[in-house]
């Protein structure tokens, strides 16, 4: 499975905005940047998406920055893959190599087809909440603290 850097960013900036939800305060996007080593421009683009698709809000202002919309259990790492990436296209339609009439070249496409499917599936149940409880179980979060 191949993740894009614009991804990856996307959903640190989401776990990030996800543990800070409920709080009054919005995040800035030097924030995010400066705690997880992440460019800003990116983020800027990043977080524009996902305030299009209504995932996150922004604040205006001297005190501004952005806020997730909704509950972290309600927000799946395969929704905020599909608002940077878009809907799965099934890259696996035609083979790259072999003939398309080869019984083989046809089982293996199905096969890649049924991976990428439970590949999506999983991405559709891991929400921002379980996440963040991972981060908290991690014995390796109390040295960077």
């Amino acid at each position: 499975m191949k993740i894009s850097a614009k991804t990856e960013y996307a959903c640190i900036a989401m776990l990030e905005l996800a543990s800070r939800f409920g709080s009054d305060e919005p995040v800035r996007i030097r924030k995010i940047a400066e705690r997880h080593g992440v460019p800003p421009r990116f983020l800027v683009q990043i977080l524009l998406q996902l305030k299009g698709a209504g995932l996150v809000a922004s604040i205006r202002g001297a005190a501004g920055g952005y806020r997730m919309i909704k509950k972290p259990s309600e927000v799946s790492l395969g929704q905020v893959m599909e608002v940077i990436e878009g809907e799965p296209k099934g890259n696996r339609e035609k083979p790259s190599s072999g003939s398309p009439d080869s019984p083989a070249v046809k089982v293996l496409l199905r096969a890649w087809r049924e991976v990428e499917n439970v590949e999506r599936d999983m991405l559709h149940k891991i929400t921002l909440a379980e996440l963040l409880h991972r981060m908290q179980d991690d014995p390796r979060r109390a040295h960077h603290a």
